[in-house]
């Protein structure tokens, strides 16, 4: 029997959120990081606004809320003269806004939120070695108290862009890097810039060299900003040699460890672009990194899979590097544990790899093109750039687990992100109820619109359908139009008394819904009829009648992943 049944290697951001999505969803973990403490560094500080979506069905996002900083837009000089605002204005409809908040508070939000299951990180602990065959991966450990054979079934590397647990598959990382060199620092300056802008200042090289850059992006605190710059040649090591990891794996990027740019740096960069006398003060942080683009060539093998930095590495531009690394876990993480309990459909786990290797070859190559021309140099409205920027238009369509698509229904289409709206009447609420109130849960939504010609059974014939598909696993509600009697209605419901849901997903009578425990769609179908409903779900969970034996689609007997209890491993692990 397995120690665990699935082993996170990496406690940033990604390693956080899969090993917290894990418990969420009842199933056993362990986290281990290589460091003995966690890094006090505003490195990834952008939140965009599917993340905080996401940590609102993790349960986390009022914490970040009351933690972030609002990111209200854009101020840009280039060569020295000042350009339009851009104001990072969403539709209305969009949740939440753009937020900025340093690394290390996110990490530690996250390590938080991870201990309310029970599960704490275990420090200065590292992989050294793993080794997989059919029904589980045997992990060599080493910590504080010597070596340690784990033997789990499934192994996630969040361990960064020199993941051990990569290089241990033999995935491919082809990509390039950058030859410029760049400087961090977190400070606080004087300027009397409006609040909460971020700041991009260029100017060009007539001469065709390298470009000056000033980027600034505002952190919780009066006048706090994390800025980044082309490094003074004064820090610049060559590739390769830098104090850093990048030498032993050929991969040069991120920070690097040698000399910090101080305060004289950062403020040479200021008295040379500030767009008024700046003076630059109270540095916490600072370091020097370079930047390359990589991607594997896929996200995983057999029973090991690999998320964040570990798969894809690119310009920090738009802020996408963390917050797709995060959607990387949140994606992984429902899908393991429907596998871990065995009632996953046997190619449940592929599908991770066809979801999220799209996003991450696209993300790659935009923030790409977007580091040597700038955001909305393509084209497009800038609502769509926004929308893009924010990561609300990333979908699923070409996935897998999705059946034939209804080409009579509107947007937004199997695979896309279920939008939310407001204004739904439950009759126990004095208020109006958002939708994602009703998707909060860990487990697949049917949502189930009935109109005043809907026949209330066959409503609950879809729903016992459906659930019997998953296995349990599923919640159902009704969402009633307006007029819409539930007098004879078995199932939970709610009214579209503004008729937000209608207009949202152009819905039509009769219609159902489903939606993933990530918050993507997996299905629509008009007329909603039981077998129709059930066979949303087939691509999804094994046949209720596999034998659970293990493997995916099956759960060994006695498996104890079912129930989401404390661990017990305390007296290892350190809080973050």
């Amino acid at each position: 029997m397995a120690d665990t049944d699935v082993l996170v290697v990496g406690a940033g951001p990604v390693g956080l959120t899969a090993a917290a999505e894990l418990r969420r969803h009842g199933t056993d973990c362990r986290i281990v990081d290589r460091l003995a403490a966690p890094h006090h560094h505003a490195k990834a500080v952008g939140i965009q606004p599917r993340t905080l979506e996401v940590w609102d069905r993790m349960g986390l996002v009022r914490e970040v809320l009351a933690a972030a900083a609002p990111m209200r837009g854009q101020l840009m000089w280039v060569d020295g003269r000042e350009g339009p605002r851009i104001e990072l204005a969403l539709p209305p409809e969009v949740p939440y806004g753009f937020a900025s908040l340093p690394q290390y508070a996110t990490e530690q939000l996250l390590a938080d939120h991870l201990a309310t299951h029970g599960t704490l990180v275990e420090r200065a602990t590292e992989l050294v070695s793993f080794a997989q065959d059919p029904d589980g991966v045997d992990a060599e450990l080493r910590g504080p108290d010597g070596d340690e054979h784990v033997r789990c079934r499934y192994l996630v590397g969040c361990d960064g862009a020199h993941s051990r647990v990569r290089r241990g598959l033999g995935l491919d990382f082809g990509g390039g890097a950058f030859a410029e060199t760049y400087m961090l620092g977190d400070v606080e300056v004087d300027w009397d810039l409006p609040a909460g802008y971020g700041v991009r200042i260029v100017r060009h090289d007539p001469g065709g060299g390298p470009d000056d850059v000033l980027v600034g992006i505002p952190l919780p605190g009066h006048g706090r900003y994390r800025l980044s710059m082309v490094a003074a040649p004064d820090l610049v090591t060559p590739p390769g040699a830098a104090a850093g990891r990048s030498s032993a794996d050929g991969v040069a990027h991120g920070l690097e460890s040698g000399r910090a740019p101080g305060l004289d740096h950062i403020q040479a960069v200021l008295d040379r672009l500030a767009p008024q006398p700046t003076t630059a003060s109270a540095l916490r942080w600072s370091s020097v990194f370079r930047i390359s683009h990589r991607i594997v060539d896929r996200y995983g093998r057999g029973r090991a899979f690999v998320a964040g930095d570990a798969a894809h590495i690119h310009p920090p531009t738009g802020a996408q590097g963390m917050n797709t690394g995060i959607q990387d876990a949140f994606n992984l993480a429902w899908k393991l544990a429907l596998a871990v309990r065995g009632t996953a459909a046997p190619a449940l786990l592929d599908s991770y790899d066809a979801e999220r290797r799209p996003v991450g070859e696209e993300v790659v190559g935009r923030t790409v093109r977007h580091a040597r021309t700038g955001i909305g140099a393509e084209g497009g409205t800038l609502e769509s750039i926004l929308m893009r920027e924010a990561q609300l238009l990333v979908d699923y369509r070409d996935s897998p687990l999705l059946t034939s698509a209804d080409g009579d229904a509107a947007p937004p289409a199997p695979g896309d992100r279920a939008p939310d709206c407001t204004g739904l009447r439950h009759p126990l609420a004095a208020r109006p109820l958002r939708l994602f109130d009703l998707l909060r849960g860990p487990r697949h939504t049917l949502l189930l619109h009935l109109g005043p010609g809907t026949e209330p059974h066959r409503a609950d014939a879809c729903a016992d359908a459906a659930r019997h598909a998953a296995h349990g696993e599923l919640d159902v509600w009704a969402v009633l139009a307006p007029g819409t009697s539930a007098d004879e209605l078995l199932l939970p419901h709610v009214v579209d008394e503004e008729d937000a849901f209608r207009r949202a997903y152009g819905i039509r009578d009769g219609e159902a819904v489903l939606v993933r425990p990530d918050g993507h769609l997996g299905g629509r179908l008009h007329p909603a009829v039981p077998d129709g409903v059930a066979a949303l779900l087939h691509p999804v969970f094994a046949p209720n009648d596999t034998p659970r034996d293990g493997t995916p689609g099956a759960a060994p007997p006695g498996s104890r992943s079912g129930s989401a209890r404390p661990q017990t491993r305390q007296t290892r692990q350190t809080r973050q």
